[in-house]
Formats: structure tokens, C-alpha cells, sequence
């Protein structure tokens, strides 16, 4: 455990800020969720770049803003939502190593595409772990509380080495319509025969009524023909749930283990991690195959 010998200070935090890791499985049947990064493969690939294991903790940004100083000389990497990064006020590459010395001030501008960025900062973030994870869930409460400014990260000793290549090619998050894969079910024949047409063909629009729990969407409403009292289920991340008012949320990271309206269908698990880099305003198109 770290004594605070080697840590980031943290300066501003921006909208939202928080210590995630991989989440923590195993305790649904006690009600608590997995919760961890919303977009996984962003935040693997920030650790591979630092050289840490993929589930070393890290900071979770949304839409930037942070603002952090190195008290000791580290290296970090930072991808995602793809953000203007400066350190002391030079340009810095987004997805590639960065080594800040001593003192040195990294900040992290409001993404141009996406919504969520991540910090991995070499050895990985070294909180107290909950029930064997570091991730603050937004729902329970469990976890390192979210960041504010005067915190200080204390950071663990690497232990493996760096990785050859310090900069990774990434495609470009979308500028318009976000496509996500669904599998209908495990309740679409609780609603007429034509929500899975309207699904798949209607856009839907991200609400500002959306976290790290779900995104709340705008779109054509799915009617149900089934009106009988649903028992609480279990939810994963992806469903796609139909509340009375026939207006669809798509359950991101830190969703309920339990729900009592139907879920229409589920976003495969490859795609979470795009519907995690939604902002307000933007399309979601929802493409799959109609039972």
C-alpha cells in the first residue's frame, strides 16, 4: 500500500470524476452490481499503454475538465473520448505515453467526440478496495467517493515493463448516428408486434437524463400488449428496459442487479462500450435481427 509517497494531485475535476477498475462480479446475488469502467476497452487499452495489468484502477473522466499534478515523476496515458490533453500548457497526443515530471500539470479539455475519457497513470491508482474493487458505483455508494479537487491518488509500484510501441491507433468515435447491435428479448413478446420493426428502424436521441447508471432516449415509444405486474428480474449492462411510459433506457455500468420492467432487447456486450461514449443530442440507431 502506498503512504502517499507517489501521488496525483488532483486540481479540478470537471463535471464528473471517478476511480474505476474492471468492477466487482460475484456479489449480484447480494444486490450489488458490477459497476467498474463504462467504456472497458478505453480503459484497457490506457493500462496496456502504461504497462499495467488491464484491471489496474483508473480515473474516469466525463466530458474533461480534470485537472491533475504529478508530486513525483510518473507516466500516464490517456484515451477515450477524444480530449485536447496539454501538460504545462504544451499539446499532448491523446492514446500515446506521456511522461510527466515532478510538478508538471496534465489537463484534460472537453472531448470533441465522446463523452468519457481515462487516466491510467503507471502502477494504477492505489484507493482502499470495496469488496475487492476500487470502482465507485454511483448507484450503491460503494467505493472511493468521486473526485474533488485537493484529493490526493497515491499510486502503486510498477511492476511490469513498459510496452514497446508508446502510441496506439484508434478509429475516430462518430460524428453522427451511434449503431448498436441488439439481441431481442428476453421480453419482446410483451409488446406489439411492431416495436422490434420500430426499434430497429427509428432513431432515438440521448436525453441530458443520463450517468453511469443508464441513458434515458427519445424516440417512438414501444407499446406493450402485455400489462400484467412484471417480479423483479436480473438486469445486465445493455438492456434496453421499457418503463410504463414506453420511452426505452439502456442500462450502462453502474445499472440495478434487479428490475420490474421489461427489457425489450440487449445491447451486445462489444457495443456497451460505444453506448457509454453517448452524449446528449446525439442518434442512436439500434440494428439486430427481428424475431
Amino acid at each position: 500500500m502506498n503512504l502517499m509517497g507517489n501521488a496525483l494531485e488532483v486540481i479540478e475535476t470537471g463535471p464528473l470524476a471517478t476511480v474505476q477498475d474492471l468492477g466487482r462480479s460475484g456479489y449480484a446475488d447480494m444486490g450489488v452490481g458490477t459497476s467498474g469502467a463504462a467504456d472497458r476497452g478505453s480503459f484497457r487499452l490506457a493500462n496496456r499503454l502504461v504497462g499495467n495489468q488491464e484491471a489496474a484502477a483508473a480515473v474516469e473522466v466525463t466530458f474533461g475538465g480534470l485537472v491533475v499534478r504529478a508530486r513525483h515523476d510518473v507516466t500516464v496515458a490517456v484515451t477515450g473520448a477524444s480530449c485536447p490533453v496539454t501538460v504545462d500548457d504544451r499539446v499532448e497526443a491523446i492514446n500515446s505515453l506521456l511522461r510527466l515530471r515532478a510538478g508538471a500539470v496534465l489537463r484534460l479539455g472537453p472531448p470533441v467526440r465522446g463523452l468519457r475519457s481515462y487516466l491510467a497513470v503507471r502502477g494504477g491508482i492505489d484507493v482502499r478496495p470495496v469488496l475487492g474493487s476500487r470502482a465507485t458505483d454511483l448507484l450503491s455508494g460503494l467505493g472511493p467517493e468521486c473526485l474533488r479537487p485537493g484529493v490526493l491518488l497515491p499510486i502503486e509500484t510498477p511492476t511490469g515493463p513498459l510496452p514497446a510501441i508508446g502510441f496506439a491507433p484508434v478509429a475516430n468515435l462518430p460524428e453522427d448516428d451511434l449503431i448498436l447491435t441488439v439481441v431481442p428479448g428476453p421480453r419482446d413478446d410483451w409488446f406489439e408486434r411492431s416495436a422490434l420493426v420500430t426499434l430497429l428502424s427509428e432513431p432515438y436521441t440521448v436525453t441530458p437524463e443520463s450517468n453511469r447508471i443508464g441513458i434515458r432516449l427519445d424516440g417512438p415509444a414501444l407499446i406493450r400488449t402485455n400489462d400484467a405486474e412484471l417480479p423483479s428480474e436480473g438486469m445486465v449492462a445493455g438492456a434496453l428496459q421499457v418503463p410504463p411510459s414506453g420511452r426505452l433506457t439502456l442500462f450502462l455500468a453502474d445499472h440495478p442487479v434487479t428490475g420490474g420492467y421489461p427489457v425489450v432487447a440487449v445491447v451486445v456486450a462489444t457495443d456497451v462500450d460505444k453506448a457509454a461514449q453517448a452524449r446528449p443530442g446525439m442518434r442512436i440507431r439500434f440494428s439486430g435481427t427481428r424475431n
